[in-house]
């Protein structure tokens, strides 16, 4: 008698030892290198809540006022193929209800714009491709994929400079649970601004060079460990002027202790974060363990039919003529 292996058998075993070569390349090649941050990104975050800010055309601080800020996130896809890496222009608004709503952002009470760059694996800032400022930090807009519980160097634009955000425990947010991280900022100079004299009780003077301060009442970020996209974030900005040399506020330009993403900002972006860290989650964990158990089944079962063949029975020779 003597042994053969059946096609199925050998169709088994082929394809349960593709699937375990498959499980390790799914977890530590693949999915490393879907782990990367959009060059096409087009996203909007607003901000709500009340304080004080600077009337201009009454020329004096008007308390509890409706404030919102906007943030527009819009990937610059040409920059980005050119260099590599993704490079994101970011514009920055804050209104009252006065300037809102606004057919150009430039209308509005405050108006920032600059551009990220940043490295499309790990999130470092890249310097390159007209950045504006010269971003520092382990994170902006958002964390590095992975994240960890432990400080983070978070970048801070009003401030010109990084705070370190400390991890302080979970949180849910829409149902969906985060990584909690908190900051706050004392009062520091963050750059100066040409006013009239009388605004830092200065009067005999037409314009000053006036000091400009900013310090935060406190930041919250509530992070999706995965993607590290921010779900949830809250800022308490503070911006005032400072006569030239000065040690006490003259004027209030900015005061609010809690400004935060609306319900519909939280929404969004807790419905990206949940579709993004699937899809992580899919290659990186659901797919390789899948792949693994199906072929240590396969190659198993087909191992075990190869090695126990298909009897035949041996045909008997034909005589033959003796030499």
């Amino acid at each position: 008698m003597r042994r053969t292996a059946s096609p199925l058998s050998l169709v088994m075993l082929g394809f349960g030892t593709f699937l375990l070569v498959l499980a390790p390349l799914l977890a530590w090649y693949v999915q490393p290198r879907a782990a990367v941050n959009p060059i096409d990104i087009d996203t909007t975050a607003v901000y709500n809540g009340r304080g004080s800010v600077f009337d201009l055309d009454k020329v004096e601080t008007v308390p509890d006022q409706a404030i919102t800020v906007t943030q527009r996130v819009r990937g610059n896809v040409e920059a980005a193929l050119d260099s590599g890496n993704a490079v994101w222009d970011v514009i920055t608004t804050v209104d009252t209800a006065k300037s809102l709503p606004a057919a150009d952002p430039h209308d509005a009470l405050d108006f920032a714009p600059h551009r990220w760059v940043l490295d499309r694996e790990t999130t470092k800032p890249v310097h390159c491709c007209e950045e504006t400022p010269r971003i520092e930090g382990e994170a902006y807009l958002k964390f590095p994929f992975d994240v960890q519980k432990r400080s983070y160097q978070w970048w801070d634009n009003t401030l010109g400079d990084t705070v370190v955000m400390r991890y302080r425990g979970t949180e849910k947010v829409q149902g969906y649970t985060g990584y909690r991280f908190t900051a706050s900022v004392p009062a520091t100079k963050s750059g100066t601004r040409l006013v009239p004299g009388s605004l830092v009780n200065e009067p005999d003077q037409p314009q000053v060079l006036a000091e400009e301060w900013y310090s935060n009442h406190g930041l919250e970020l509530i992070v999706d460990q995965a993607t590290g996209r921010v779900i949830y974030a809250q800022t308490g900005p503070k911006r005032t002027l400072r006569a030239p040399g000065g040690d006490e506020d003259a004027a209030v330009l900015l005061d609010a202790e809690k400004l935060a993403f609306t319900t519909a900002t939280q929404k969004e972006a807790v419905r990206q974060a949940k579709r993004d860290s699937g899809q992580l989650r899919m290659v990186g964990e659901t797919a390789p363990v899948g792949a693994a158990v199906a072929g240590f089944v396969l190659a198993a079962i087909g191992g075990a039919l190869v090695a126990r063949g298909r009897k035949e029975e041996e045909r008997p020779g034909s005589p033959g003529t003796a030499q």
